[in-house]
């Protein structure tokens, strides 16, 4: 713990000193541009790898950066995941951002723990209950029969992306946003060993490294 109270102190006499008035503009609200849904792993660090400033991002994290199907029922919203799902909806419906990256990565632990046959999770129930949401992207891997471990990871790292995208567009206000042009969505796969961004493309559903032209 020491060093995380010199690091604060750190942040309070150098980091915050040289964004003082930001910060102080951030006092009074906080005006995003975009809704940044990642996974919790502590190796993805979101405001780092998009060389973005405070109040830039609205960051929604969890474990497998899932995005569950959205349920409008009354009963679904007392049952739901309802954390993932409130933040969506606060970020497109309360703080109108314009753009959505679902940013997965690689070495996932929890794309690597579905496949687990040792039940290492038998001490972890909610993560293990959190995780049968990733069991569609599961099927889809098996179907396409990767003939490594090493491979049958990185195709479940990127086909997750793809279906929480899948996912986010089943929710009515983000449908609506997009197909009006009122917001971006985004899918990107975080290469941790060699800080390279894949990009993916919606239309041509493949990972591209990110370029600016």
């Amino acid at each position: 713990m020491r060093e995380l109270f010199e690091g604060a102190i750190k942040f309070k006499e150098e980091d915050y000193l040289n964004h003082k008035e930001l910060y102080e503009n951030l006092k009074k609200k906080q005006d995003p541009h975009t809704l940044f849904i990642s996974c919790v792993d502590s190796r993805v660090v979101p405001n780092l790898i998009t060389n973005t400033l405070p109040g830039d991002l609205f960051v929604v994290r969890n474990i497998g950066n899932i995005i569950p199907p959205y349920k409008d029922s009354a009963n679904d919203l007392r049952s739901g995941y309802l954390a993932t799902t409130a933040a969506i909806e606060y970020a497109l419906n309360i703080l109108n951002i314009k753009n959505i990256i679902v940013c997965g990565h690689s070495n996932c632990g929890a794309c690597s723990a579905i496949y687990d046959t040792q039940d290492k999770l038998k001490n972890a129930p909610y993560v293990k209950n959190w995780l049968t949401l990733l069991n569609p992207v599961k099927k889809r891997v098996e179907t396409l029969k990767p003939d490594s471990k090493s491979k049958r990871i990185w195709l479940t790292e990127q086909i997750n992306i793809e279906y929480q995208l899948e996912n986010l567009m089943t929710y009515p206000f983000v449908e609506e946003k997009f197909d009006s042009g009122q917001i971006q969505i985004f899918g990107w796969y975080y290469i941790i060993e060699t800080g390279e961004i894949l990009n993916y493309n919606m239309i041509k559903r493949e990972f591209k490294p990110i370029k600016t032209n």
